[in-house]
């Protein structure tokens, strides 16, 4: 991010705040978004989180699940400058602790219980039928931009998909369906002193809840079906609906989940380079060691 319109939103938000910033530490970032602690003059923090679309309207995702009762940081301010959102959070301090599969089967429930929001862009059966041809669609588009053309495997494995997309995609409304995280890693769910908080919900919709269940155990390693069922289970004894366990789409749930979450990832991640414009190198690498080869095996 530019470093003038960096400072001019932090700027806005510290304005929002009634706050003056006396320190500034960097956290964590990305190439499209980033994570600092700042210290007040009063002795008090935050963090000033900046992201770019398509993460852009994470305040209104928090703001609505803080309203619906899921344990996130507090919102302070926020505020969109030339396409690029600021926030200053509540600062959860260091956790206590990584969090565990437990934890996180816990903190899913507790989420997919919650009622569904109508802001929330929704991924219903029709959408999730659709996530291979627009992930393709995406593919012809950085293909046009010389980015992305050494990637004909990627090409058959959606075409692949695509074909079987409309019967793989039933079963998608069998609970949970609702609130989707949509980035549920252990890095997400905090471990503090005063309980747990979900972070990162920039990405959050209606959807398929296994695609959470899912995301837990990452993006890049081969899937595990048979980790993923262990998860499952101890989702359903943590409160989760039993149907989270039950077949869908001709598949075992498990299989279900790991296939469709990878088609979801291969299609925003698709979506977002060409927002971003990142360089080929970056795309292709990110592509192949992340949602491609035996990614796809969990569907096929």
């Amino acid at each position: 991010m530019d470093a003038t319109l960096n400072a001019e939103l932090l700027d806005n938000l510290l304005t929002l705040a009634n706050q003056t910033c006396a320190s500034r530490e960097e956290v964590r970032i990305w190439p499209m978004s980033g994570v600092e602690r700042l210290t007040f003059t009063d002795g008090s923090t935050a963090i000033f989180k900046y992201a770019r679309r398509p993460f852009d309207r994470e305040d209104q995702a928090l703001r609505l699940a803080k309203t619906l009762g899921v344990p996130v940081p507090s919102v302070h301010a926020s505020a969109v400058l030339d396409g690029w959102l600021g926030m200053l959070l509540e600062d959860l301090g260091a956790p206590i602790r990584e969090a565990d599969d437990l934890d996180g089967a816990a903190a899913a429930v507790v989420l997919h219980r919650t009622r569904t929001a109508a802001a929330l862009p929704v991924l219903d059966p029709e959408s999730l039928h659709g996530l291979p041809a627009r992930a393709l669609e995406h593919l012809g588009h950085l293909r046009k931009a010389d980015r992305w053309d050494d990637t004909h495997d990627i090409e058959d494995a959606l075409d692949c998909i695509a074909q079987a997309a409309e019967a793989r995609s039933a079963g998608a409304t069998l609970g949970p369906f609702g609130w989707v995280h949509s980035e549920f890693h252990p890095t997400s769910l905090h471990i503090g002193r005063r309980g747990w908080r979900l972070l990162d919900f920039a990405r959050a919709f209606t959807g398929p809840g296994l695609l959470d269940l899912a995301s837990w155990h990452g993006t890049i390693d081969t899937p595990g079906p048979t980790r993923l069922r262990a998860f499952l289970e101890m989702y359903v004894s943590e409160g989760g609906t039993p149907d989270a366990l039950a077949e869908r789409g001709g598949l075992p749930a498990e299989r279900w989940a790991l296939g469709w979450h990878r088609v979801w990832a291969v299609e925003h991640s698709g979506r977002a380079q060409l927002r971003a414009r990142w360089s080929r190198r970056h795309a292709v690498v990110g592509m192949r060691r992340g949602n491609s080869g035996p990614a796809f095996s969990p569907m096929t």
